[in-house]
């Protein structure tokens, strides 16, 4: 299989068409691009790159409304978003969201979607991978590259079913975990649900989430261990000046 060739902007190309892709004024502070074609336009550099890199791995790419979507396989996007991530070059330091789409059309595939950006390059990529619906819905986690993966695996996991393989703890976000009736988000998914008011209400008041979401699990020592190293250091350095204030508070009282 042959990698899809990505177009090259043409020096020719339209003035606006280059502001959608530069989003920069003269000086090269960012602006906010306006009359933006639907399709059609420049293309983030980075799915030149992406093809350069992985080859057959990339699908295909497309221009909506000045933003770029790259269609790559399931078995490449662990390793695509790793690189992404990584390369100085590249250095898309921001998970934005992880969702699916599915069509009315029930031949065509349902939709995984990663929205990723790179700040310092003032860029942003949207990453699709197809599932055909006869198939296994089931893509890689990427909750090791970025820890905000987490939420937003698990929410599309409990909306559209989608199961991220790796991921540490799957399970229903914000649907109660013994939720029988399918996955809400899912086109085959009727507005009332499957089951009748009263047996829903059923399975909610018989839902205890405090099994699962307990002190110990949100304790805050958890949490303090997580943080970057400089704001522990910082929360230290409040510690002992709070510390201070109440030994000298303390004196104050006795000499009174």
């Amino acid at each position: 299989m042959t990698a899809p060739l990505i177009p090259a902007v043409e020096h020719s190309a339209p003035a606006v068409a280059l502001q959608a892709a530069i989003a920069s004024d003269a000086n090269g502070a960012p602006i906010t691009p306006t009359n933006i074609a639907h399709r059609g336009g420049p293309v983030n550099p980075t799915a030149a790159a992406l093809v350069a890199r992985f080859g057959a791995a990339v699908v295909r790419s497309e221009v909506t409304w000045g933003e770029t979507t790259v269609f790559v396989t399931s078995e490449a996007l662990h390793d695509m978003v790793r690189w992404l991530h990584d390369e100085p070059s590249e250095r898309y330091d921001y998970l934005v969201d992880v969702t699916a789409v599915e069509y009315r059309d029930a031949d065509r595939p349902i939709e995984v979607v990663w929205h990723l950006r790179a700040l310092a390059h003032r860029r942003f990529l949207r990453l699709k991978v197809e599932l055909p619906k006869r198939a296994t819905f089931s893509v890689p986690s990427i909750m090791d590259i970025y820890s905000g993966a987490d939420w937003l695996e698990r929410e599309c996991y409990d909306m559209f079913g989608i199961r991220f393989e790796g991921h540490p703890d799957l399970r229903r976000l914000l649907m109660w975990e013994t939720y029988k009736e399918g996955y809400p988000l899912r086109k085959d998914f009727p507005l009332r649900g499957r089951f009748s008011r009263a047996e829903q209400l059923k399975q909610a008041l018989a839902a205890d989430p405090e099994a699962r979401y307990s002190m110990e699990e949100l304790s805050i020592a958890d949490a303090f261990d997580s943080l970057p190293e400089d704001m522990k250091r910082r929360l230290a350095e409040r510690e002992k000046r709070l510390d201070a204030s109440d030994v000298t508070d303390v004196g104050d009282e006795v000499g009174e």
